[in-house]
């Protein structure tokens, strides 16, 4: 059944609240942390100072396949990755391998938390993922559904159908320019119904504001206008 047949059911499901303010002491001793003592607090300082701060809860697990909506500007990580860094927390997030060709500029890659794939090969990038959760070792991993900074009429569904074969949760994560929060929002946990779990994951984004709002993917569109 199309998206549009189905966004009547949203009324029931539910919306963005005033979150709590997530810090680095609320994160449980099963989240996947970076070790660092200086990082936090610089990153910390770097935040107040743009004004932006992170709110939310992550549950103490200590795998999950995390989203980063919207997506719409190479800013976007200005905010988002200080604030990992102001909770000390480890997620890796996917990157061209064309990128880790040089070795100076890999390096800094890896500090940050990415890591390289070749997009050419999506048979292989999903299953090597799903591999890498069933080792059970400590795994936030950060993708983004969209799959562009640019307008787009669907998301990529990969990240669903990782989540699915790994067995592990989904933890949306929101960036909203307009209250300038990095928002940790509630888990979903993939049923195999992927056209009912797609509709929870776009409630929790309705009025989030990105950098560039005419660049919002259509399904983010469709549950703003079905909400007003």
């Amino acid at each position: 059944m199309p998206l549009s047949s189905k966004l009547s059911t949203l009324s029931n499901l539910p919306h963005i609240n005033k979150l709590p303010k997530l810090r680095k002491k609320d994160l449980g001793l099963l989240v996947p942390k970076r070790g660092g003592k200086v990082t936090p607090i610089i990153a910390t300082y770097l935040l107040k100072i743009a004004g932006w701060r992170t709110v939310g809860h992550i549950p103490d697990i200590p795998q999950a396949v995390v989203l980063a909506l919207p997506h719409t500007s190479n800013v976007d990580g200005i905010y988002a990755i200080p604030s990992l860094f102001a909770l000390d927390l480890k997620i890796s997030i996917m990157g061209k391998h064309t990128l880790f060709k040089v070795p100076v500029l890999a390096h800094l890659l890896r500090w940050i938390g990415i890591v390289p794939i070749d997009r050419g090969n999506k048979g292989s990038v999903l299953q090597s993922s799903i591999d890498k959760f069933k080792t059970g070792e400590p795994l936030f991993l950060g993708l983004s559904p969209e799959g562009t900074r640019k307008y787009t009429e669907s998301w990529k569904t990969g990240f669903y159908y990782l989540a699915l074969g790994a067995n592990v949760p989904i933890l949306p994560v929101a960036l909203d320019y307009k209250t300038k929060e990095v928002r940790f929002l509630s888990l979903v946990h993939p049923t195999g119904d992927i056209e009912a779990d797609l509709l929870k994951i776009y409630s929790q984004y309705r009025g989030v504001i990105p950098r560039h709002p005419e660049r919002l993917s259509q399904p983010l569109q469709d549950i703003n206008n079905s909400l007003l």
